[in-house]
């Protein structure tokens, strides 16, 4: 049941159960928000979006594999347990702490477009349709897949035991079956009246006329044959062989444009994580074509403000947050692309000096409608899930096929779907991220890492489109500012702010919605509104969040996972 009022000419809609005390939580330790305490292990530790891929990343690890390793063979059962959020159809991104190094790596196995679709044909066919956008599913979205690139990539840097010993627990996992968990129940049934019409779907994820409902068996033996050809014959083979083969006759059945020479040409590329210092914190992104550096611009802007002392659940806090929001993603709609197609101003982006110009735009007392991007100096559904290891080893790794289970694009006998990245392309001539023939599209998927005084101090991310930088700076403010531990932080009441500009060329014009999760006042609301901010409730677009963390005092890895999702953190 909801409550809307109408105050000062702007829409609030709020749940009846607001306050932080309707959680139904009674815990004798911790904030009175915590769903549960942090997991402590002395080894390792491993937290990912479904227990199975945990139990998986840890029975690696047990059997002498590093973090890598676990890293690879959790992401491939992912890709079987929860299809509606990531798979081998999808990107990759990775930053990797290497003991041994003592350096962090970025890794960006991201896929690039079909070189032989054009921006006019985009074009016309949205006129067609009467859209002014690329289509969120079918063939034309589809860009090339880079995750099983980017398991190869890292294995061949930095792991420890044959891939073929990574990839085997998916593979057996997929033949005997699994039983379905809730929420990936709820979402494979959601997709069905949008995918069930594309070709191969139904074939793999509707076996019995209709998907897998909660705790049902489920079984992918298209899926498992997939993975012991890429395990025997390396990432070629789903590149350059039958897979590849198979990938690109399909699409040509489907009228789209992704190729065998697109498949085969496709690399991976090691990148160098950006970083800025939050309180005596670095927090690290990679660059784009992700989103990352939104939560650096966000936390720069923040940084002079005595968040502390405004409260967590605060209007003031609240409306700070958001209209640092709001700035860094207009330049994130302007500048956030392919670095191989345009000169990105990273560093001016990140800059301090840059984020103390654009604070001053901001009005302590009132909401803004728009903003305009700035001017930088000049020198770019998902999984997330995070792995430790006995050596020191830390991996931060998230992955994704866009909306949900992706394009609905499902090669005959291969056991997944095609991503639909190529939908946050803009069609704009001139737009930094407007479509090119071999360019990689703009990026929402983002992990993150922490150091502190150049030591590993945490390895996290929250899964979610445009949720993910949001919640990248909040989670480190709720640990820094409010003193809450790797848990609560991931707990604690969300603040998500939407409309603002999109890197597809879309202008905000009335200062968007901010929805704040259950937990936050009745009064902070009402204060909110009186700002001028639209507040809306909404259930689910919160993210899912996981993160290990180093407790270098007694020598242990700390692990925290998603209470609002089938999240699992364990360790041992």
């Amino acid at each position: 049941m909801k409550i809307t009022h109408l105050l000062s000419g702007a829409l609030l809609t709020t749940a009846v159960l607001s306050s932080a005390s309707s959680l139904a939580y009674d815990r004798i330790t911790g904030k009175h928000f915590a769903s549960r305490s942090e997991v402590f292990a002395t080894e390792a530790m491993a937290a990912t979006s479904q227990p199975l891929a945990t139990q998986v990343a840890l029975q690696v690890m047990r059997n002498g594999g590093n973090a890598v390793d676990a890293a690879i063979a959790a992401n491939a059962m992912l890709g079987l347990v929860e299809p509606t959020g990531n798979g081998i159809g999808g990107d990759l991104y990775a930053i990797i702490w290497s003991a041994e190094d003592e350096k962090l790596y970025g890794l960006n196995a991201s896929g690039r477009s079909p070189k032989s679709l054009t921006l006019k044909h985009l074009q016309d066919h949205a006129k067609e349709q009467g859209i002014n956008k690329i289509p969120s599913h079918g063939p034309l979205p589809v860009s090339v897949p880079g995750a099983v690139d980017g398991w190869f990539e890292m294995h061949e840097r930095f792991g420890a035991q044959p891939m073929a010993n990574n990839l085997q627990h998916a593979i057996d996992y997929a033949r005997n079956g699994f039983p379905v968990s809730e929420v990936i129940a709820y979402y494979m049934e959601r997709s069905v009246p949008i995918l069930s019409k594309f070709d191969g779907f139904s074939d793999v994820y509707m076996p019995g006329g209709e998907t897998p409902k909660k705790g049902e068996i489920f079984k992918n033996p298209a899926l498992a044959n997939t993975l012991e050809k890429i395990a025997r014959g390396g990432r070629d083979a789903f590149y350059k062989g039958d897979i590849a083969r198979t990938i690109a006759a399909y699409m040509k059945e489907q009228g789209g444009f992704l190729s065998y020479d697109d498949l085969a040409s496709h690399t991976s590329d090691w990148v160098e994580p950006v970083s800025t210092n939050y309180r005596g914190y670095d927090l690290w992104e990679l660059p784009p074509n992700g989103q990352g550096i939104a939560a650096l611009q966000i936390l720069n802007i923040l940084e002079p403000l005595d968040i502390a002392g405004m409260g967590f659940d605060s209007p003031e806090y609240i409306h700070h947050f958001v209209e640092a929001k709001k700035l860094a993603f207009e330049d994130r709609a302007k500048f956030y692309s392919d670095p191989a197609f345009n000169d990105i101003p990273v560093a001016g982006l990140i800059s301090k000096e840059y984020a103390n110009e654009r604070r001053k735009l901001i009005d302590s007392t009132s909401a803004a409608k728009s903003y305009e991007p700035g001017n930088p100096p000049t020198d770019g559904d998902t999984i997330y899930m995070t792995v430790a290891d006995k050596h020191g080893n830390m991996v931060s790794l998230i992955q994704s096929n866009y909306r949900g289970m992706g394009s609905g694009m499902t090669p005959t006998g291969l056991g997944f779907i095609l991503q639909d990245r190529g939908e946050l392309f803009s069609l704009e001539e001139g737009h930094f991220n407007v479509f090119e023939p071999g360019k990689r599209p703009f990026q929402t998927i983002i992990p993150a890492f922490v150091t502190k005084d150049g030591k590993p101090y945490m390895s996290y991310g929250v899964m979610g489109g445009a949720t993910q930088p949001q919640m990248h700076a909040q989670i480190l403010i709720n640990m820094i500012d409010f003193g809450m531990n790797l848990q609560e932080a991931g707990d604690a009441p969300r603040i998500l702010h939407s409309g603002s500009s999109q890197p597809t060329g879309s202008q905000m014009t009335d200062g968007g919605e901010v929805s704040l999760e259950t937990g936050f006042s009745p009064e902070t609301r009402r204060e909110l509104v009186k700002m001028g901010h639209t507040l809306t409730h909404k259930v689910g677009p919160y993210g899912g969040y996981q993160a290990i963390m180093k407790d270098w005092e007694n020598g242990t890895w700390v692990g925290a996972s998603e209470s609002r999702k089938d999240g699992h953190a364990a360790g041992y």
